[in-house]
């Protein structure tokens, strides 16, 4: 069993950015020697998340809108009421979302459906320098 690592450090801002890994991430698995085995994305933090989403700009427009209904910006938030960062619909969002994914590793690529982009999802109000960390494992 082989296990390979890399970071991606991507710079963001201030807002819900939606930024597609997909060609990065299929680069470092094809250069990993792994042929079949799992690829696991992890970003570091509390107010970013990753998934998959056809990257398109209707899906991502109703991606935002979706995550503005679950956790709207304008809410009261105790988190602000604490820290008074403003940011505290960014941790719910992040939370939904989740700061890791799988994805199965197949023939030397991640096993991605057709319209399927791999996405960080950054919600902070404020410029980040993001970390994705990646990791494969197989054979």
């Amino acid at each position: 069993m082989g296990l390979r690592t890399a970071n991606l450090e991507i710079a963001t801002t201030a807002g819900t950015d939606v930024l597609d890994l997909t060609d990065e991430v299929e680069a470092f698995v094809s250069g990993s020697g792994i042929d079949e085995g799992v690829l696991v994305l992890f970003t570091p933090g509390s107010t970013a998340g990753i998934t998959t989403i056809e990257y398109e700009r209707g899906a991502i427009a109703d991606f935002k809108r979706a995550l503005n209904r679950l956790a709207p910006e304008s809410d009261e938030y105790e988190h602000d009421l604490r820290w008074g960062d403003g940011n505290g619909y960014s941790h719910v969002r992040s939370a939904l979302i989740g700061p890791s994914l799988s994805v199965p590793v197949i023939g030397g690529r991640p096993e991605l459906g057709t319209w399927q982009q791999i996405v960080l999802c950054d919600f902070d109000n404020r410029p980040r320098q993001r970390r994705i960390r990646l990791h494969v494992m197989g054979e």
